[in-house]
Parts: C-alpha cells; sequence; structure tokens
C-alpha cells in the first residue's frame, strides 16, 4: 500500500520528514505511537496521544469524541488514516485544537445528523485543507486577491515568481494526500491563507513547520473556525507543482473556473 506513494512529489513536503523517520519493520499505527511519545504529544485534556486499531472505538462514540476524551486515534489499514497520523506527527497543535472544536461542539449538540458550521468546518480543515503562507506586503495582498476572485492567470502565470519565495503552500488535508497518490488536474484544496511577515520565509523547513503549527493553532483558539473561512486552490495548478504548466494547462476552463457571478455579487 504505501509503495504507492511517490515521496518526491512536492505536495507531500509537509509531511515528509515525519515520513521518513518510519521504520519498515514494525507497523505504521505503532511507529506513529512511538513517535507521539517521543515527541511528548498530548490533546487539549492532556491525555497523551497514541494510534490504536479501529476496533478499540466503542459502539456508538463518535471518532473526534473519542480522540478527545482519551487522546487515542483510531487508525485503520489504510491511506487515508496513514496520511492522517502523518499530519498528527507533523502539525500536532493544529490537530489538538480541531479536535478540541469538534469534541466541544459534539459535547454541546450531540453526534446528530447535522454537524453543524463550526464541526463542517473543522472536517473540511482536517479533510482537505491547504495552508498557504503568503508575505504581508502590498504583492502578497495582490496575490490573495486573485485567489480569492478566482483570477487564475494572475495568481499562477503573472505572479509566479511569488511562489516558492513569498508564498508556499503546506497540505494538511489527509484525505486530499490521499487522493494526489494519484494525482488529477481537478483536485482542489480548501485553502486557509496565512499571513507571515518576511522572516518566516528565512527560516529553514523544520522553524517554517512549527512557526505554521503554532500560528494557526493560535488562530483557531482564538477565532473558532467556519466554512467560510477557505478560497478554492487547484492542487496542481501550484508553480512547481506539476510539469507542464504552460498557458494551455491554466487556460483549461473546466478547472479554471471563473468566479461565478453571484458569488462575486455576495461579497
Amino acid at each position: 500500500m504505501l509503495d504507492t506513494i511517490d515521496w518526491s512529489q512536492p505536495w507531500y513536503e509537509s509531511v515528509r520528514d515525519a515520513a521518513s523517520l518510519l521504520s519498515k519493520d514494525a507497523h505504521f499505527r505503532d511507529e506513529f505511537s512511538k513517535q507521539a511519545a517521543t515527541l511528548g504529544l498530548r490533546n487539549h485534556l492532556d491525555c497523551p496521544i497514541s494510534f490504536v486499531q479501529q476496533e478499540d472505538l466503542p459502539d456508538g462514540t463518535a471518532y473526534e469524541q473519542h480522540i478527545g476524551a482519551t487522546g487515542c486515534v483510531p487508525t485503520r489499514d489504510n491511506l487515508h488514516d496513514f496520511f492522517n497520523g502523518l499530519v498528527w506527527l507533523t502539525f500536532p497543535r493544529i490537530k489538538v485544537q480541531l479536535n478540541a472544536l469538534q469534541a466541544a461542539q459534539i459535547a454541546l449538540d450531540g453526534v446528530g445528523k447535522s454537524r453543524g458550521p463550526a464541526r463542517d468546518g473543522a472536517t473540511i480543515f482536517d479533510e482537505n485543507a491547504a495552508l498557504l503562507i503568503v508575505r504581508d506586503n502590498v504583492a502578497g495582498h495582490a496575490l490573495i486577491d486573485a485567489l480569492h476572485e478566482h483570477r487564475w492567470h494572475e495568481a499562477f502565470v503573472e505572479r509566479r515568481a511569488q511562489w516558492g519565495v513569498e508564498a508556499q503552500a503546506w497540505l494538511f488535508g489527509h484525505a486530499l494526500m490521499e487522493k494526489l497518490v494519484a494525482p488529477r488536474k481537478a483536485m482542489t484544496a480548501h485553502t486557509r491563507i496565512v499571513l507571515a511577515g518576511a522572516e518566516f520565509f528565512t527560516l529553514d523547513h523544520a522553524a517554517r513547520r512549527a512557526w505554521i503549527d503554532a500560528t494557526v493553532a493560535q488562530q483557531l483558539a482564538d477565532d473558532g473556525l467556519s466554512t467560510a473561512g477557505f478560497t478554492p486552490m487547484q492542487a496542481l495548478g501550484v508553480p512547481g507543482w506539476w510539469p507542464d504548466q504552460d498557458e494551455a494547462f491554466y487556460a483549461d476552463a473546466t478547472v479554471f473556473r471563473a468566479k461565478r457571478a453571484n458569488a462575486a455579487q455576495a461579497q
């Protein structure tokens, strides 16, 4: 199963360090628990994070509720849960805060048929988010505006020089990582844009990852989360994330769609 992952792909850069520490002599679930213990990971109730078999999830207990109450993350033998474990090891503060938001909402409203906007936002973030770190300057805000308004040619072609230098995409959603094992052009991330000062882009990879983890977790703690905080972004549209990103590539209106008039007017 794990042999199907091409770790050289740029979209796996965010979790590549955690994956590199895995031993092939043990099940990845046990390796995740070992790494979590080494890192001292704990949930919002100070329970140590560990990774357990799916069968350990009691009948009638919501997945998020179980993690919040026990620190135990039910983990199946599939790519979806494999990537979820890597994200826990990569962005533990964000994962803990997302779980705290989900557990609090379940405590208030129960599991129910509808998640509500807070749980919906947390679930979308958890499953399909990309974190786009953009320098807080005039050029950075212009790039953000182009993405919000779906001016794809401007965002990805005209402003290509900003990408990797003053705009960096970090995948977070484990379902999106799973889908990108077999990449397709139309795969789209729910993107959360995070402003950063110039000093962020001078840090090494580990320091940038830690900054993102701490900063976004604090934002979630301060402001909560809803589905309104995301902007769509085609994963393979990120400059450098796919070969042959020429004019024709970005001119494909079935993927790089113009913003709907009613959506633009609503804003």
